[in-house]
């Protein structure tokens, strides 16, 4: 059996190497805890990896990297007695900011070894699960468009700029019907976003959320005629708050049905897959042991 096994993805933002591992066995080695390092590779994935460390029965999995590396750790412990650790070494990191934990490895290996563990919401579309959020329309669009730039650092966020304006300019809407608790809409809309628990969409804490126990999958759908007005109701949402602006409809509900044409590039916590339609959305409450202290208790 294993103690503490720790997913690394090389790959993800301050993440990679012998030396990071090193330094994370030394750590947990300093609070009574072996970890054992199963690093991504070629023939490995994360997704791999996590499923063979809940196989070899691990105390704790850790997920050594970004959201798309906490995305695939989780789905390997969710609705299992497995907890999840967090060793933050993305570049966003929105789950574990959203959770408070430390962003620094000392601290977060700290958490990880004495720390508490309780449960959290995750949310579902397809039998796949997030932690943070899902989307169609443009954004899995430019992310792909994006990561084919096989850019990183500075570079990478260049592409992302070129890739947002590539994609605007081509055909940046689609058509959806959504069902919604016991609503049934019809939208043209560049994108449908889902959240795990409701998002803060005004301020600077824009992005974050309150709680991530609530139960409720929060549904933005964003209705535009001109692909210039895009621009004009991503600001106005980011000063007024989602309330404020009519063209965005936020839908609070335990579960959605999105319908579209055709098999479909969906975005999940950041990565891109392909489903097809329906997209069958649904929360999955407190289905996630984590290691992260109570909210407000520290």
């Amino acid at each position: 059996m294993l103690d503490v096994a720790v997913i690394l993805n090389p790959g993800s933002g301050s993440g990679g190497g012998d030396e990071i591992a090193t330094q994370l066995v030394r750590l947990f080695a300093a609070h009574g805890r072996t970890a054992t390092i199963l690093a991504a590779g070629p023939g490995r994935s994360v997704a791999d990896q996590a499923r063979r460390a809940v196989a070899e029965g691990c105390r704790v999995a850790v997920a050594g990297g970004g959201d798309g590396t906490v995305n695939a750790v989780a789905a390997a412990v969710a609705g299992t007695g497995t907890p999840l650790g967090l060793l933050p070494i993305g570049t966003l990191n929105h789950f574990a900011k959203d959770l408070e934990v430390p962003l620094d490895l000392e601290n977060a290996v700290r958490l990880i070894s004495q720390g508490p563990a309780r449960r959290v919401d995750v949310g579902e579309v397809n039998g796949r699960i997030f932690v943070n959020n899902s989307s169609i329309g443009v954004y899995p669009r430019i992310v792909a468009l994006r990561d084919r730039a096989g850019v990183s650092g500075r570079g990478k966020w260049l592409a992302a700029l070129w890739a947002t304006m590539t994609v605007l300019r081509r055909r940046p809407f689609m058509a959806v019907r959504i069902r919604a608790g016991d609503e049934t809409v019809l939208r043209r809309t560049p994108f449908v976003f889902v959240g795990n628990n409701p998002y803060r969409m005004a301020g600077i804490h824009a992005g974050s959320r309150d709680s991530l126990t609530g139960g409720r999958l929060a549904l933005y759908v964003m209705h535009a005629e001109k692909r210039r007005s895009l621009f004009m109701l991503g600001w106005r949402v980011v000063l007024r708050g989602v309330d404020r602006v009519r063209e965005l409809e936020l839908f609070e509900v335990e579960e959605a049905v999105v319908e579209t044409r055709g098999r479909v590039a969906v975005a999940l916590d950041g990565e891109i897959g392909h489903l097809d339609p329906p997209l069958t959305y649904r929360i999955r409450p407190r289905d996630l042991l984590v290691i992260a202290v109570e909210p407000g208790s520290s």
